[in-house]
Parts: structure tokens; C-alpha cells; sequence
């Protein structure tokens, strides 16, 4: 039941990272503080459709 998905960044909206989840523990959409190599810092990432 694990799901890839697609993190993007929330400031520059590159699409950097994919990870899976697993959608029975986490119904909510995933973010996470990554870092961003067009922007070069620590920016939040949010899961894109």
C-alpha cells in the first residue's frame, strides 16, 4: 500500500524529490524541510498529485 510521490519545493516549485508513503498511517498530504538545490537553502517541500 506504499504510494510514490512527488516533492516539490514551495518557493522556487521545482520538483527535486520522490519518496513513497504509506497511505493507510498518513492520510494527510506530506511535508517536509529539504534542501533545494536551485535555491540553494533548506525550504519546505510539499507532495504534488
Amino acid at each position: 500500500m506504499s504510494d510514490k510521490v512527488i516533492l516539490t519545493c514551495s518557493e522556487c516549485l521545482s520538483r527535486n524529490y520522490t519518496t513513497t508513503r504509506n497511505r493507510k498511517n498518513r492520510t494527510e498530504r506530506l511535508e517536509l524541510v529539504k534542501y533545494c538545490k536551485k535555491c540553494g537553502k533548506h525550504t519546505l517541500h510539499k507532495e504534488t498529485k
